[in-house]
């Protein structure tokens, strides 16, 4: 999730633009129940977001069919949190310390789909290290004026265009490859 202007988060860490509407939210449950996103990759806060709301959605009677079938994806979903100061992790959850470019290339060549990178320092790791392969911005039509960028500054890349998809709801998802 990005806004328009280039960030994931805004200046203080606001996360509520980034709501997605019900086409979106579906195609998000359904990269998870196709096993297109066999692993999840979350950086500690991202991590704590999700297991702090996600686990409990599945039984809750006022939610969505669309949110409790996320809860439910969700919870099945290995993810990997790499953090240095949590001290145990759920939800089909491992704790990695650091990120190794290694493990995370040999981890790439098991068998199975994709993984995806969640949290936005996470993400930044892997984009310094030239460990993403390819990129699906989902680009919230608002604009924050500042807060989180998306890409760590410095860093220059190509990157070749394979999908474009446009939701309902506004968002524009551009899919690259990295050249």
């Amino acid at each position: 999730m990005v806004s328009l202007d280039g960030y994931v988060e805004g200046p203080n860490g606001e996360l509520e633009w980034s709501v997605p509407g019900d086409e979106l939210h579906k195609h998000f449950n359904d990269q998870y129940l196709a096993g297109e996103i066999d692993t999840s990759l979350y950086g500690r806060k991202l991590y704590e977001n999700m297991a702090g709301y996600w686990p409990e959605v599945e039984a809750d009677d006022s939610a969505t069919a669309l949110e409790r079938e996320f809860s439910s994806a969700w919870k099945k979903t290995p993810k990997i949190v790499f953090s240095t100061t949590l001290d145990e992790v759920e939800w089909n959850s491992s704790l990695q310390r650091k990120v190794d470019p290694q493990e995370i290339k040999k981890l790439k060549q098991q068998p199975g789909n994709n993984m995806d990178v969640g949290g936005a320092d996470l993400a930044s790791t892997f984009i310094k290290l030239g460990l993403v392969d390819e990129y699906r911005l989902y680009v919230h039509p608002v604009v924050l004026g500042g807060g989180k960028p998306m890409f760590p500054a410095n860093e220059t890349f190509r990157l070749q265009p394979i999908e474009t998809r446009r939701f309902s709801c506004g968002v524009a998802m551009l899919r690259y490859q990295r050249e």
